[in-house]
């Protein structure tokens, strides 16, 4: 019962405070401080997200590895690319993928290995249609990165949340 008046109470305390701080001190900028506080601890509370369900945490050791060898090559790739120039061949571009993955935390965290993996970056994601936008710095071609996105992490990342 007490959770839900006052889900964060060290928050709510903190801008109780913090309130009284930046202004003079008196009965109604107390109560009106102490309004705000709870609002924002409400409005916190609110915007929590539901508790992620891992189905599979070999798959997540498994998606660990794959993910840090992938940066470890992607920025050697990337470090080739701009210390000896590029080949005539290559040249960046905006892809963009369908993905079957609907779960928010899966594509969250599609997001963080795609930004975080040199010479790619999330730009953004169609819910209506279920399509990823992303720029790729060397674009081999659009079916290899379609085959690495949805074959190396999406199928992960659905073994994982979904």
């Amino acid at each position: 019962m007490i959770r839900r008046i006052l889900p964060y109470p060290l928050l709510t305390l903190s801008l109780i405070i913090f309130w009284m701080t930046i202004n003079s001190f008196s009965p109604g900028h107390l109560v009106l401080g102490t309004a705000v506080a709870l609002i924002a601890s409400w409005s916190m509370a609110s915007l929590r997200p539901a508790k992620p369900r891992v189905r599979s945490w070999s798959a997540v050791v498994k998606l660990t590895f794959i993910v840090l060898y992938d940066i470890i090559r992607s920025n050697i790739a990337v470090a080739t690319l701009i210390l000896f120039g590029r080949k005539r061949s290559s040249k960046s571009g905006f892809l963009t993928i369908p993905l079957d993955i609907r779960d928010p935390l899966g594509l969250a965290v599609l997001s963080i290995i795609l930004t975080a993996t040199p010479g790619s970056a999330w730009l953004e994601y169609n819910s209506s249609q279920g399509t990823l936008l992303i720029h790729v710095l060397d674009n081999v071609s659009e079916t290899t990165w379609i085959n690495l996105i949805k074959n190396r992490y999406e199928k992960m990342l659905m073994e994982i949340f979904e």
